[in-house]
């Protein structure tokens, strides 16, 4: 028997010790908790990361023009060798067939073999391919500051949906407390009608209050569902819980503090913006250099086979264009300065230099927009914590005056137009504190994208 009561303590202990624990590892839904499921699963933020992917090779092929270029051709033809003396410019179209110009015998057609390989090294090209390949990290830094800018704009998106369902709930809430007091209202009513307290005239009042109630509820009912469904337009599912962010909506902690009130120094769009600038600086660099001279090392080595054999014999056999063979490599350097560049590469360099500049003003509109408008979301916040207070305040008050007066009602110390009059009080009070409660979050979403920061929304709703 004492073994039975020590092990029932004991059980007792460990279940006591257990549920704290179990308490912490359940964690309630919030708003943060949506956002790895969208960002995970959003197509557009698949986009940027293939867009961010893109850049990453564009670099790598930027870089890789650094590198000696090898190139080669091997082909095998059949045709004439009548050969022709005097000069011309080579322009595209043009075809080489043999430049001896003695008779032959034999066949009048040959076959011919070639194949050859060539390497070009820019050695010296003033610091151009060095400042494309500059413009090129420059540009996916670029995209993935882009990235960034589109997940924080993401986020608000998400936010204000979330937002948007939380507040069509509390409404068709309101609409429910509503309906059950019109109906509390109206069975008294029926009742003291029926009794010939009280006109025949005050239960039909009360009637049609109660239906255009039940109206209204329709209403909400319809706005919840369509913002449930853009919801789940984000978030991939229509079955989200978010039974406990209702009782955060309504009671928002209002006396936390929400963070900097400063603008974040290193916010995406200004990242996005900066490299922008520098992307075409550097891009502008690259073409005013691109107009001066190359410098290169030439390499090459070439192999040819004919059917023509040194005695002036012509096989028209096609195996015999691999006869006769022979075989030349060349080196050397050259210099390559197209001297029309100067001029057109010139005004290039000076167009992107233009575009960066502008990039460049738009960096500090936007520098200075993000901080005048952090400042007021933060003066526009604290003034709606105060709205939040006094409304909270007169909705308790208009629910005691509301309970008082339905019991004189009760009592036949007042007409139901008075009731009524005071339940019309006290749902406007309830509906301009739910619209205070939606302004509150929507303010905090706003100052989350200025400020780069969802930590607290997120965490909070």
């Amino acid at each position: 028997m004492i073994k039975h009561i020590f092990v029932a303590i004991m059980t007792c202990f460990a279940i006591a010790a257990i549920s704290p624990l179990y308490a912490q590892l359940k964690q309630e839904n919030t708003l943060g908790s949506l956002w790895p499921t969208v960002e995970r699963n959003y197509p557009g933020v698949s986009a940027k990361i293939s867009a961010i992917d893109a850049a990453k090779l564009h670099e790598r092929a930027i870089k890789s023009e650094m590198l000696p270029q090898v190139k080669t051709q091997v082909q095998h033809t059949y045709g004439t060798y009548e050969g022709s003396a005097g000069a011309f410019f080579p322009q595209p179209g043009f075809f080489n067939v043999s430049g001896q110009i003695n008779a032959l015998t034999g066949s009048a057609m040959a076959a011919n073999s070639f194949g050859s390989a060539t390497i070009e090294w820019e050695l010296f090209s003033f610091g151009r391919l060095r400042k494309e390949s500059e413009a090129a990290a420059t540009l996916f830094r670029k995209t993935v500051s882009e990235k960034d800018a589109y997940l924080l704009n993401l986020k608000k998106a998400l936010s204000e949906r979330y937002i948007a369902v939380l507040f069509h709930h509390a409404k068709l809430t309101w609409t429910e407390k509503n309906v059950n007091r019109l109906n509390t209202i109206r069975a008294i009513t029926a009742g003291l009608s029926a009794a010939g307290l009280i006109p025949a005239a005050d239960s039909l009042l009360a009637s049609a209050s109660y239906v255009q109630a039940l109206g209204e509820r329709e209403k909400w009912l319809g706005y919840r569902v369509a913002s449930a469904i853009k919801l789940s337009e984000l978030y991939g599912d229509d079955t989200i819980d978010y039974t406990a962010s209702v009782i955060r909506f309504s009671h928002p902690a209002v006396n936390q503090p929400k963070g900097v009130n400063t603008g974040n120094p290193s916010h995406p769009i200004l990242d996005a913006l900066d490299m922008q600038s520098r992307y075409h600086n550097l891009s502008g660099e690259a073409q005013k250099r691109s107009a001066l001279p190359s410098f290169r090392v030439l390499g090459g080595y070439a192999y040819r086979g004919t059917g023509i054999n040194p005695n002036g014999y012509v096989s028209g056999a096609w195996n015999a264009g691999f006869n006769n063979s022979t075989s030349n490599m060349l080196v050397g350097i050259g210099i390559t300065w197209n001297m029309t560049d100067l001029y057109t590469n010139k005004l290039k360099g000076e167009e992107l230099f233009k575009k960066a500049r502008s990039a460049k003003l738009l960096h500090s509109q936007y520098e200075q927009s993000i901080q005048a408008d952090v400042s007021a979301s933060r003066a526009k916040i604290q003034q709606q914590e105060e709205q939040l207070r006094k409304t909270g305040l007169a909705v308790k008050q208009s629910q005691d005056a509301y309970d008082m007066y339905l019991a004189r009602y009760k009592s036949g110390l007042i007409t139901l137009s008075e009731l009524l009059q005071i339940r019309r009080l006290l749902e406007q009070a309830e509906s301009v504190y739910i619209e205070a409660s939606r302004d509150y979050w929507m303010l905090l979403a706003y100052e989350a994208e200025l400020t780069a920061d969802f930590n607290f929304l997120f965490n909070n709703l």
